[in-house]
């Protein structure tokens, strides 16, 4: 049942219980207009059969119109008197309900003159009965349906605050709504999509996680290969520039000119071999004028490296001589995104060839990475991790990553970022 049947069905019932209690009042009201028609019917034959009876005294007949009132008309006995004027009430008073008086009209049955006038004060106070019961009947009729309606929102609503308290669970970090199972076909649908949205919420924490510890063990396996470059690179040629200084130390008054320029040779082939291992390093780290024409030449010798390194993967890169100028944020996301992107193609991809394009449309810029490797696999998970950092990488300077591709059908990445305000965007770690 839904919420507007079951508010139309309160109101339906309210309304017929309403409707019947009114039926009963005014059948309780005609009755009792009724017998005082007929009473005053009959009371006004006995008058009149009294006053044709020689043997009435006026005093008898006055006695008589005292037992029971009389409708629509006032009778006086006697051959002096005259129709007295009706009473008013205080309600016909406060209403200014005059009653009109008409010259009464004097009969003679028998030995008795009865004086008979109309008295309108008496059909007054009837109708104002009426009024008075039909106002206390309405009044009833507004309170209960006020209490009913308020009553029936209040239960038809009371979903509302289970609704509530499981988006306040949700906002807590729990992970589930807890809702109960609803009645009303709206609500069951509104917790249907609290429901998906817990769901959905908790497969974000879980990726978040995921990027967490990604972010966590590429920060390792970055420290770990700088360490070990440093050890096995640098340090050694750290160490042969410090054994060919001890060895000038040791024997520097009796060394010859060509011995001194032979180890001066030395020192300057290992500074430069420790220069440009110290450049590599860095550039393996952050690569720098991204932000300025220097976007293309780190693509270009990025995409170099891998095709030097990876002789069963051949790589194509496609791309204008010149890109527009980019925020370094941007260039670095860029940069960062094709990186990524090949090292999984060379790890997970099994691929022959993977190309790299790179195209300007009017306010952004769109890059393509495709390969005919094994592709995604159908599980949810495959989406996460590289993907996923990708995904964050490109959102915090406005880009968005679509992927394309199923298992046995390669891979397509889609990157668009746009040209305009890119150096408003918070510089990327």
């Amino acid at each position: 049942m839904d919420l507007r049947r079951r508010l139309v069905g309160y109101l339906g019932a309210l309304l017929g219980g309403l409707m019947l209690m009114a039926i009963l009042i005014n059948l309780h009201s005609l009755r009792a207009d009724l017998n005082a028609e007929v009473d005053a019917s009959t009371q006004l034959v006995k008058v009149l059969l009294a006053a044709g009876q020689p043997a009435t005294s006026p005093a008898q007949l006055q006695a008589l119109l005292g037992e029971a009132p009389l409708r629509h008309l006032s009778i006086q006995p006697g051959p002096g008197a005259a129709a007295g004027e009706s009473s008013r009430s205080w309600l016909s008073a406060l209403l200014g309900l005059a009653p009109r008086h008409e010259p009464a009209q004097t009969i003679r049955l028998g030995e008795q003159t009865l004086h008979i006038a109309p008295n309108p004060a008496s059909e007054i106070e009837e109708r104002l009965g009426d009024t008075v019961r039909l106002c206390i009947t309405l009044l009833f009729y507004s309170g209960a349906t006020l209490l009913v309606a308020w009553w029936a929102a209040h239960r038809a609503l009371s979903p509302v605050r289970e609704l509530e308290a499981g988006l306040q669970r949700l906002a807590r970090g729990e992970a589930e709504a807890a809702l109960p199972p609803f009645a009303l076909r709206e609500f069951s649908r509104v917790a249907g999509a609290i429901d998906d949205l817990a769901a959905a919420l908790n497969e974000g924490r879980a990726a978040q996680r995921q990027l967490a510890r990604q972010l966590i063990e590429v920060q390792e396996a970055e420290r770990k290969t700088l360490a070990r470059e440093l050890h096995d690179e640098m340090g050694q040629t750290l160490t042969a520039i410090g054994v060919t200084a001890a060895y000038l130390e040791r024997h520097a008054g009796q060394l010859d000119a060509g011995r001194v320029a032979e180890c001066a040779q030395d020192l300057r082939r290992d500074v430069k071999t420790s220069g440009e291992q110290l450049r590599g390093m860095l550039r393996q780290l952050r690569p720098h004028g991204l932000d300025a024409g220097g976007l293309a030449s780190a693509l270009r010798e990025l995409v170099g490296n891998w095709q030097q390194r990876e002789w069963g993967i051949d790589f194509q890169l496609a791309m204008p001589p010149a890109l527009p100028a980019l925020g370094e944020a941007a260039g670095l996301a860029l940069y960062r995104v094709v990186q990524e992107a090949l090292t999984n193609v060379v790890r997970h991809s099994g691929a022959r060839h993977c190309r790299v394009s790179i195209g300007i449309a009017v306010d952004e810029l769109r890059l393509a990475i495709e390969d005919d490797g094994q592709g995604l696999p159908a599980s949810a998970a495959a989406h996460r991790g590289g993907l996923l950092g990708m995904a964050e990488r490109l959102d915090m300077v406005g880009g968005r990553l679509e992927v394309a591709g199923g298992p046995g059908k390669g891979l397509q990445l889609r990157v668009s970022l746009p040209l305009a305000g890119e150096e408003q965007q918070e510089e990327l770690p």
